[in-house]
């Protein structure tokens, strides 16, 4: 067996004398560990305070998702735990309610912008909406896409009066497509914009691309 001797001068006196040679710890001036850890957490607090205030700000201007929220919230500086607590902190007081926001958008782009089915599921997703509750919501539309459609239509028209058929039938196709209706809806409503075109007599044969 191999036997190893302790060098000379490294007995217990010499483990004394290193002991004694070590730095002794030092904190940051003026402060100890406790008041230091107390310091963080109430950096912490007043991060998490102001992260709130941000959130609560964008509230008053507009409805957000859970998503949304979220994002915000992890563009601060406090952490995943703060964020995960302030959603659900949101949620329980309604400040974050998807489906009041689902309603708002059905309000905003069905009736009053008159999107199509397929264009306010898609504001919807956009919006970062669950896809449950989109597809709950699309069910509660009423079922007018046919008439919406051709109401624009008809509206729109009147603003290509200079244009000729073709040119008038690709326009309308185009916009009302934009809007989320379904082409066979909106191959009708074409239809009956360019006949009651034709039946007002105001018809041009100024052909353009």
């Amino acid at each position: 067996m191999v036997h190893f001797e302790p060098s000379p001068g490294k007995g217990t006196a010499g483990s004394a004398a290193d002991g004694a040679g070590l730095a002794p710890v030092t904190y940051l001036p003026g402060a100890s560990p406790a008041e230091q850890a107390d310091d963080a957490v109430e950096d912490a607090a007043e991060e998490r305070e102001q992260a709130e205030k941000m959130l609560l700000q964008r509230l008053r201007c507009r409805s957000l998702s859970v998503i949304e929220a979220q994002k915000l919230l992890r563009s601060t500086d406090i952490d995943e735990e703060a964020v995960q607590e302030i959603l659900e902190r949101f949620a329980e007081l309604h400040y974050l309610d998807e489906e009041k926001l689902a309603d708002q958008i059905m309000h905003s782009h069905h009736e009053r912008k008159g999107l199509g089915r397929s264009g306010v599921a898609a504001e919807m997703r956009q919006r970062g909406l669950d896809a449950e509750l989109i597809a709950e919501k699309i069910d509660e539309m009423p079922d007018d896409e046919a008439e919406r459609a051709t109401e624009l239509a008809l509206k729109r028209v009147q603003q290509l009066d200079r244009f000729d058929d073709a040119t008038i039938d690709r326009r309308l196709t185009g916009f009302l497509m934009r809007k989320g209706y379904a082409s066979a809806v909106v191959r009708d409503a074409v239809k009956a914009a360019l006949a009651s075109r034709r039946g007002s007599g105001r018809v041009s044969t100024v052909r353009f691309r």
